[in-house]
């Protein structure tokens, strides 16, 4: 911030000639924060980690190449039913997240 006076605006820096409309508490639109419901950060989480848990582990197995088998499966696959073991445990944090949206809104008072 420079404090140059001849950089700076007197508008802008003398309190004189604000508006005190402007700059009081009441000014404009009161804006009230409501919190998300419990269960909705579970429910995002668990939807990235079922949409990229397949493609990392294709990525994975892809990378490591199907030149090296273990018995007869190649990396690729193994890696890919490892990235879908990881996206079922997304799906289950999705269920798990979407359970505790529906019973915290029975809980709670309609409003």
């Amino acid at each position: 911030m420079t404090t140059d006076p001849e950089l700076t605006d007197p508008e802008l820096t003398d309190p004189e000639l604000t508006d005190p409309e402007l700059t009081a508490r009441s000014a404009g639109r009161q804006v009230t924060l409501t919190p998300v419901p419990p269960g909705i950060w579970l429910i995002i989480g668990g939807g990235i980690v079922a949409a990229l848990g397949p493609m990392f582990g294709f990525l994975i197995g892809s990378v490591l190449g199907s030149t090296t088998d273990r018995g007869n499966l190649s990396p690729i696959y193994l890696f890919l039913f490892g990235g879908i073991a990881v996206g079922g445990l997304g799906i289950g944090a999705v269920l798990l997240g979407a359970r505790r949206v529906i019973r915290d809104r029975r809980e709670s008072p309609a409003s």
